[in-house]
């Protein structure tokens, strides 16, 4: 699978959210890469379109990682 460069990381955009700081998102790869206020940068592996799209717009995105994200894709700390 295709990796970022060491240290390069995608573009992310600050949210609105509690626990979330931000969040960046790569079509191509399918990766959902989220910065946690309290513990770090997260990437989860394919994560649909539609996925990154419904968190964006969730009134509470801690709520809807929770619910849709976080026990359903692979993921690694950056």
């Amino acid at each position: 699978s295709l990796q970022h460069p060491r240290g390069q990381t995608m573009t992310r955009q600050p949210v609105k959210s509690s626990n979330l700081q931000s969040v960046g998102y790569d079509h191509k790869q399918k990766k959902l890469e989220i910065e946690f206020r309290t513990s770090g940068v997260y990437t989860y592996d394919g994560v649909p379109k539609r996925t990154h799209t419904n968190l964006m717009d969730a009134g509470s995105k801690g709520k809807y990682h929770h619910k849709w994200i976080k026990e359903r894709f692979p993921f690694k700390k950056a």
